[in-house]
């Protein structure tokens, strides 16, 4: 990927699109340096990593009013670990995506008059930053059950685990019910494919992340596939997975 200008970044917080709301999201992770520099260094300082750790930070104009606007949705999950994904590029499927389990541990709002409203938040990681890809994109309705494409994601190595979000953005009709999971298999036209992960059913908006078990993987094929039921169901969903 070339440099680029940061015009097109997507911002999914809980069951929330904060993208129109947002001008600014800045990622971080970090290892502690700890010293263990000793009579036996030869003169030099000698370290291990420590604690690892994710924080996010985010802001834009407010907006309050519905579950969908960043008030509503920040008051709601100030205090509430829930899952984080970012796309530097958009949120087409294969764009890249990063995803975090977090904390959201700060909100603030308000400014001086005649600003336009702004609003802050902070978030901290509870499982690992993830750098991966968007599975699903968040424009597009599912009324019925089927499948998503397949991105070539790679292997996952005995130790890793492959890490997933899910982020419902709008539900409607009569007891709409969607059932998401994620498959692997070793080809593109998923001829095997098997089940590596299950959401559970999502009824409302929401988000959930879910990670594998950490025994290694061979496939290297990925997609996200959904079961729909309910009387005229629609729902958007933005999703994302990555290994780590």
């Amino acid at each position: 990927m070339s440099k680029i200008v940061l015009t097109g970044v997507r911002l999914f917080a809980g069951g929330a699109d904060l993208t129109s709301a947002s001008n600014t999201v800045e990622l971080s992770s970090e290892v502690e340096v700890k010293d263990v520099t000793n009579y036996g260094s030869a003169g030099w300082k000698e370290v291990l990593g420590g604690l690892a750790s994710t924080e996010i930070k985010a802001s834009g104009q407010w907006e309050a009013g519905d579950t969908s606007l960043v008030d509503d949705a920040a008051w709601a999950g100030l205090g509430v670990v829930d899952a984080w994904t970012i796309g530097p590029v958009g949120a087409a499927v294969g764009d890249l995506a990063y995803l975090a389990k977090s904390l959201q541990a700060n909100y603030s709002l308000g400014g001086a008059v005649g600003d336009v409203a702004p609003w802050k938040a902070d978030a901290s990681g509870s499982w690992p930053l993830v750098r991966g890809s968007v599975a699903h994109p968040p424009g597009t309705a599912r009324t019925a059950t089927g499948a998503g494409t397949g991105v070539n994601l790679g292997a996952v190595a005995a130790g890793q685990r492959l890490y997933a979000t899910m982020h419902v953005l709008s539900v409607s009709g009569t007891t709409p019910s969607i059932t998401a999971i994620v498959e692997s298999d070793d080809n593109s036209g998923f001829t095997s494919a098997t089940t590596r992960l299950t959401f559970a059913a999502a009824t409302a908006r929401g988000a959930q992340i879910d990670r594998s078990s950490g025994s290694a993987i061979t496939d290297s094929w990925w997609r996200v596939s959904w079961t729909v039921a309910g009387t005229t169901p629609s729902f958007l969903f933005a999703a994302a997975f990555g290994i780590k």
